[in-house]
């Protein structure tokens, strides 16, 4: 259901103070659970096409939120292990499907194939000795937030009217409407600045003390602040102060540089004695204003429940894998989701949910959005005489994970550094 950000009823002062609770629906989003003694991949299907588990952007249509990041496909294969309760069975044994030996050697020579100094013979000829079901779980929090700071902006000031306090009350740091710069949520990162309404002052140059000139530094450098000589004259380096110049033949000449006087001004300011001022650009006024930097962000937490198989595969590799979403609730602030046939789940759920990132505390939570998937893996370990290997197909994509193990290789352990080098 649509809901606006602002209501239409309270003061402009008001509508904005409780900016902080844009997202919060007018009853807290209720998160999801997998009721029943089966659950099947149809179930989840089903569930997922439902809005009670799979809920629009909160700001639609003014702010759209993106799809989720795992698609609602079927699960390959079935787990062998049984800790987390039966739920994990249910879901994947709903509707099984099993790589045969031919789809193993497929897929792995397509990742061979794609390796330039990898040999194809042992994915081809090798036995493959076992096939192991180790499927992961997948938790992540999404904490989107918005942090506003307040800077301090100035320039020369050159006349005209300045936009101060006079022209009305200045508005808070959370009191900017900001609606024309929201982004969409759960957005990476964006950063926006605003000139906080009638903010600007003008005020005395502090780099001058207001007079629009600053004392030169090249002809009083040794004077104090304030107090400065004027028509100090320099030796000119041509003539060494003669205002002559002598040739071989014994006679002399004018000197051009200094036109016989043997002495030059100062030529930072022509014996002045005064420069102007940089910082007010000798007008001796600054128009300040302050200026409301305001960033977006999306912190996540996010967790990998793996069996002891799949402990050499890092986390990053799960989080990239696509697989079956098991719940996906979104708002102001996520509380655990509910399964009703997994205490695992559950719990696991409450892991993430407890490793919430931290917030700036000039910050604000927009709103949050939970998901737990699971990652189907199958675990391959190909022999011949004594030697072995093992690799991985993970995700409904079917992309294997084989990282240093394979034994058909013509590099020497050199890739790395053609890679590095860009060769």
């Amino acid at each position: 259901m649509e809901q606006p950000l602002l209501s239409d009823g309270k003061r402009e002062s008001d509508r904005w103070s409780s900016y902080e609770h844009v997202g919060r629906a007018g009853s807290a989003i209720p998160t999801a659970s997998l009721a029943g003694s089966v659950v099947s991949v149809d179930e989840i299907r089903s569930a997922a096409a439902s809005s009670d588990i799979y809920l629009p952007s909160l700001h639609a249509p003014l702010l759209s939120s993106p799809q989720p990041h795992y698609p609602r496909e079927q699960v390959v294969g079935h787990p062998q292990d049984s800790y987390d309760g039966h739920l994990r069975g249910n879901v994947i044994d709903g509707q099984r499907q099993v790589l045969d030996e031919v789809e193993i050697r497929e897929l792995l020579l397509d990742h061979v194939g794609h390796r330039c100094c990898w040999g194809s013979r042992p994915a081809r000829n090798w036995i493959i000795q076992a096939v192991e079901d180790c499927n992961v779980y997948v938790g992540t929090l999404e904490t989107f937030a918005e942090d506003r700071e307040i800077i301090t902006e100035k320039e020369p000031y050159l006349g005209g009217d300045a936009h101060g306090k006079d022209k009305g009350p200045e508005l808070g740091i959370w009191e900017l409407d900001l609606r024309s710069e929201f982004p969409p949520l759960f957005i990476p990162e964006k950063e926006s600045s605003v000139v906080v309404p009638r903010s600007e002052a003008v005020e005395k140059c502090s780099g001058c003390g207001g007079r629009g000139d600053v004392v030169c530094l090249t002809c009083n450098a040794d004077k104090e602040p304030g107090f400065y000589k004027e028509n100090q004259m320099f030796q000119c380096s041509t003539c060494h102060g003669r205002g002559l110049l002598a040739h071989m033949d014994g006679s002399d000449s004018i000197c051009k540089n200094c036109k016989g006087k043997g002495m030059l001004p100062c030529a930072t300011c022509g014996s002045r004695g005064l420069i102007k001022c940089e910082m007010c650009q000798g007008s001796g006024s600054l128009l300040t204003r302050k200026v409301a930097i305001v960033k977006w962000k999306t912190l996540q937490a996010r967790k990998v429940s793996a069996t002891s198989g799949t402990a050499s595969v890092p986390d990053e590799v799960f989080h990239r894998a696509k697989g079956v979403q098991l719940c996906n609730t979104q708002a102001h602030q996520c509380t655990p989701a509910y399964f009703a046939d997994s205490y695992f789940l559950n719990k696991f759920s409450s892991e993430v949910i407890a490793e919430r990132a931290q917030v700036s505390p000039t910050a604000r939570v927009i709103c949050e959005r939970h998901t737990i998937s699971v990652v189907p893996v199958t675990r391959v370990t190909m022999a011949q005489n004594r030697s072995s290997f093992s690799f991985y197909v993970i995700g409904t994509t079917r992309e294997v994970y084989l990282k240093d193990s394979y034994p058909s290789t013509f590099c020497w352990g050199l890739c790395p550094c053609l890679e590095w080098l860009k060769l």
